[in-house]
């Protein structure tokens, strides 16, 4: 009998089609107030579930009996309770890696928007604004030569240095929690404290995974060590910032600007105050969001679930089990 696996959001075709070689597969292109009881009714018999941002605790897994892996299309994992995983060995992976380029990308171009100010100027063209009295008023800040500031150097801070070092003759920052060598010879990055980074960066660029420690700790505090001219950029998860206080420094003028990809709350409630201020950037948590990285990663996701399933263990465990149960 083949095992049976809930694919809970929307993947490509070829993603299923893989699925269904080695699986039983119910497949929900979206989990909502109308889907949601019948995933609910298959997860008792269910062997393995495949997604991202489902959250995965006691009340979920007291429905699963039988579960023996989750496999989350993402780098981030902050949906899961890995303790309660492994109590009950079940296995979860991530999909780490093949995103780093295409987050890179993105976040680069979070950076560059803010800083010379695109969309802003898109729309200043797009409603008629635009006449010969175009001044001062509407420069942004140069990306060449300045200062950046990656807080976070995993594999797609290492990518973003690549772009900054090589791209733009940046000069690179770091903080991390242990240092790196090879980063430092490659890129000629420079090892500093939190503190020090933020005071001496003219772009602030988070990459780091949320957790109990990293939770809020941009705050008013960190907000007044930068530079009145920086921008800060968030291209990780939205709960590492307070949102208040990030308001208050770009309203304040304590910073130069924003360029954010994620929020605490997905989607960001339309009538929150970020929205409204021309000197934040602001895309929907889709830095990893182009047709060829998605089918890289739901690839990736597919075959590690496959692997646990078949008793094997792939390299992109989260709780360190092997399945033995094929």
């Amino acid at each position: 009998m083949m095992h049976k696996v809930i694919v809970y959001r929307k993947v490509d075709p070829q993603i299923l089609d893989h699925l269904r070689t080695k699986c039983e597969v119910v497949y929900f292109e979206k989990l909502n107030e109308s889907t949601y009881p019948q995933f609910l009714s298959h997860l008792k018999d269910t062997d393995a579930l495949l997604g991202s941002g489902l959250k995965v605790d006691v009340e979920l897994l007291d429905k699963c009996p039988q579960l023996k892996v989750v496999s989350n299309i993402s780098v981030g994992y902050d949906n899961l309770d890995l303790d309660l995983l492994t109590t009950r060995n079940i296995v979860a992976t991530n999909t780490p890696g093949v995103l780093n380029e295409t987050v890179a990308d993105a976040v680069f171009g979070v950076l560059l928007s803010a800083a010379r100010r695109i969309p802003e100027l898109d729309a200043y063209v797009k409603h008629g604004k635009w006449d010969a009295t175009l001044g001062e008023e509407l420069f942004g800040y140069d990306v060449h030569g300045k200062v950046i500031g990656i807080v976070g150097m995993g594999g797609i801070g290492k990518a973003i240095a690549k772009r900054a070092k090589f791209g733009f003759g940046m000069e690179v920052l770091y903080h991390n929690r242990s240092r790196n060598e090879d980063i430092e010879s490659t890129y000629d990055a420079q090892y500093c404290s939190f503190n020090d980074l933020l005071k001496h960066s003219d772009f602030v660029c988070n990459m780091v995974p949320l957790s109990e420690e990293t939770k809020n700790m941009y705050s008013t505090d960190q907000f007044k060590l930068m530079k009145k001219n920086a921008i800060f950029v968030n291209g990780s998860r939205g709960a590492v910032v307070d949102e208040d206080a990030l308001v208050q420094a770009l309203i304040n003028k304590e910073i130069g600007g924003a360029g954010l990809d994620v929020y605490k709350q997905e989607p960001i409630n339309a009538a929150h105050p970020l929205l409204n201020l021309s000197n934040v950037v602001t895309t929907p948590h889709i830095g990893s969001g182009t047709k060829e990285t998605r089918i890289k990663m739901g690839m990736l996701a597919a075959d590690s679930l496959i692997k646990v399933l078949a008793g094997e263990n792939p390299d992109n465990v989260l709780n360190k089990l092997i399945s033995n149960q094929a």
